[in-house]
């Protein structure tokens, strides 16, 4: 299948996980990909196994001129910027009693602040080009309700949707149609990081909160990357051209809105 031929992709964090997924599953339908990370050494390897058609990116979301180096790389590689997808997060934990403002700051900085600045400078240049874009955020299940440890990153998720929201309606005026994606708990490396907060703070052997939350899901297990992937294509195609400032959960059940 080529639904995205002809197509370029910028994905941030797309060294590894959900990212490295989708920038796979955007090669195999026809796109050209540029895979942003900060493991840039990761980025490279992960573009190479992908082929000619992806390139990868010395990027930090935190960093303007990175964003806009970024950016200006792809349209040099690629001569446009057709989709993207704010993947880029990191996760943390704590009971509110022990939340620092360090911590605070550079989670938002990088789940609101990197979605929201690299979705206006892709933005600005879809406008410049006339380029009648797709723009897709990574939220959570964490943006829907509150969770007793982890009340900074459900707020950061729950501000990826209200951007998505607000800049949905913004910029459909030109064409460019925002969305975004909620999953649930979803299996990977990075899960090591997870477990380990709950270990600490409620008091559970390492691998404990991983197996109960697994458990917990409808579908009967924990998702992989490559579950998100057909709604990430599916929101970069022309067939989701009048969907406009939705969040749509990839949970196998968790949760219903």
């Amino acid at each position: 299948m080529t639904r995205l031929a002809g197509k370029t992709a910028l994905i941030t964090g797309a060294a590894r996980g959900i990212g490295l997924a989708f920038a796979r599953a955007y090669a195999e339908e026809g796109a050209k990909v540029a895979l942003g990370d900060i493991d840039y050494a990761r980025a490279e390897e992960a573009a190479r196994e992908i082929g000619a058609k992806a390139i990868a990116l010395d990027m930090d979301v935190t960093r303007q001129d990175s964003i806009d180096a970024a950016v200006a790389e792809t349209v040099a590689k690629f001569g446009r910027i057709d989709i993207l997808i704010n993947n880029a997060a990191v996760f943390t934990a704590a009971p509110i009693t022990e939340i620092s403002r360090e911590e605070y700051a550079r989670t938002f900085e990088i789940n609101v602040a990197g979605t929201l600045f690299t979705m206006q400078a892709v933005a600005r240049h879809m406008i410049e080009a006339g380029v009648k874009g797709r723009i897709i955020n990574m939220a959570s299940q964490a943006g829907r309700r509150g969770e007793p440890l982890v009340a900074v990153y459900c707020a950061t998720k729950a501000a990826v949707i209200s951007l998505t929201q607000s800049a949905g309606l913004n910029l459909i005026r030109h064409g460019i149609n925002v969305n975004a994606i909620s999953p649930g708990v979803v299996d990977g490396a990075h899960w090591d990081g997870v477990d380990a907060f709950f270990a600490k703070y409620e008091n559970k052997a390492p691998g404990q909160k991983k197996a109960e939350v697994g458990a917990g899901v409808p579908f009967g297990r924990m998702g992989i990357p490559e579950d998100l992937t057909g709604m990430a294509v599916f929101l970069a195609s022309d067939e989701a051209r009048y969907i406009v400032a939705q969040t749509y959960n990839v949970d196998g059940g968790q949760w219903m809105n």
